[in-house]
């Protein structure tokens, strides 16, 4: 019998990574980053010049390998790509002892 365990909803804190929250609004980020690209037709090499970051760099973040990239690159790079980017900070819910960070898009 193949035991299933139910996902918290952020993979890499099912995995016990550390830096779970941080790695999933990355992982969101990156996303949507690949989703732009695709949707306005741009190569990696043309998306790179846009951004201002080498395409070996870029390809591996839109592979997940953003550890070596920072939230403040990936917002900076929504600003390139013609996306205005909302920082919304509010009071945490009583049910969590702490706040939390997610990504919502509009």
């Amino acid at each position: 019998m193949i035991e299933i365990e139910k996902s918290s909803g952020n993979v890499y804190a099912d995995l016990d990574n550390p830096d779970a929250g941080e790695m999933l609004v990355k992982a969101r980020l990156a996303t949507k980053i690949g989703e732009i690209i695709k949707h306005r037709h741009l190569t990696q090499q043309q998306a790179a010049e846009i951004l201002g970051m080498p395409q070996p760099k870029l390809s591996g973040m839109l592979r997940g390998q953003f550890r070596g990239i920072s939230e403040a690159k990936m917002l900076e790079c929504l600003n390139r790509l013609g996306r205005d980017v909302q920082i919304v900070v509010r009071k945490a819910s009583r049910a969590r002892p702490g706040g939390r960070t997610s990504v919502v898009f509009a």
